[in-house]
């Protein structure tokens, strides 16, 4: 079975990174700050580029994937707790399989190229100088390419308050709701978290690929005004809509799992930067189901090691 070269993956990495492309159709709120800040409008492009290295499945068989996404938008802040944006995101998750020596279900590419299309309207709204609320609907198609549009629809919202205590601490709950492809819906419990622990260190709700769903936490080190540093963690998944004309026409894909990672960040100006990235994914499990939900197979994979770039750009 053919496979796609490391080599070739890493060079579409850096090549893609070349463009202004992030990662996250559910934009992390930015903690309100008190007082009146300047209005108008503003736009930003972020994105990035990620390969995972080989994940060895049960029955011998392994896989890997080449990740990478675009967001763009444009918003409109009245002051600096007030405003509303609009994001629009394609992500591109290209699975490459590899059997094993014993035959099973994800040794025979049950898929391989995943578009997810995304649109988002963050809106943050400041009840006071230490309250702020804030609500993001979203909706997103995810499917393989040969799937039906209309199969592939999903939407959702996150909101939540934050309440400021001082300079240092915002902290708050949110909650998402977001429809799931043939199953309930996925609820979702959200920290608000920006504490700056030192003038150095700070720890952060994290984000995560255009794709994915889940809760994250960061760890930030400055080191100055143009290099830092991080670690964090969170959960990811990934549940797309199949080829309607594949072996399991109109299917369910889902790949779920636990990165963990460290990355440093070069801040070019101060309205742009670049980062590199690296990691671990942990307790991966990979999915498939019929049509209607059913599932037909689901097996976990080994820990695997990915790498990329990010980067991210207002003007």
């Amino acid at each position: 079975m053919r496979r796609k070269s490391p080599l070739l993956a890493t060079v579409t990495i850096l090549l893609t990174c070349l463009l202004p492309l992030t990662a996250a159709a559910q934009d992390k709120p930015e903690s309100p700050r008190p007082g009146q800040g300047p209005g108008g409008w503003s736009q930003f492009t972020r994105g990035g580029a990620v390969y995972q290295f080989d994940a060895d499945i049960e029955d011998d068989a392994s896989f890997t994937v080449t990740r990478f996404n675009l967001e763009a938008g444009t918003g409109y802040r009245w002051n600096r707790q007030n405003s509303v944006s609009l994001a629009l995101g394609y992500t591109y998750d290209g699975y490459s399989f590899a059997a094993g020596k014993e035959p099973g279900t994800f040794a025979n590419e049950p898929w391989e190229d995943i578009h997810t299309f995304s649109l988002g309207i963050p809106i943050r709204y400041g009840i006071n100088n230490d309250w702020s609320t804030f609500v993001i609907p979203s909706v997103r198609s995810t499917g393989e390419s040969g799937a039906s549009f209309s199969d592939t629809l999903t939407g959702g919202i996150l909101g939540g308050f934050a309440y400021r205590f001082g300079d240092r601490l915002t902290i708050g709950p949110g909650i998402g709701i977001i429809s799931q492809l043939e199953e309930s819906a996925t609820v979702i419990p959200i920290l608000i978290i920006n504490w700056k622990i030192t003038d150095k260190l700070s720890l952060e709700t994290g984000r995560g690929q255009a794709a994915t769903l889940g809760p994250g936490l960061t760890l930030n080190y400055r080191a100055n005004d143009t290099w830092s540093a991080a670690i964090g963690g969170r959960y990811e998944k990934l549940r797309f809509r199949l080829d309607s004309s594949a072996g399991n026409p109109d299917g369910i894909g889902e790949d779920s799992s636990f990165p963990l990672f460290a990355s440093v960040t070069h801040r070019v100006n101060p309205k742009s930067s670049v980062s590199l990235i690296g990691g671990v994914e942990l307790g991966g499990e990979l999915r498939q189901e019929d049509e209607q939900g059913n599932r037909i197979a689901s097996e976990n994979y080994d820990p695997a090691p990915f790498l990329g770039l990010t980067f991210g750009v207002r003007f």
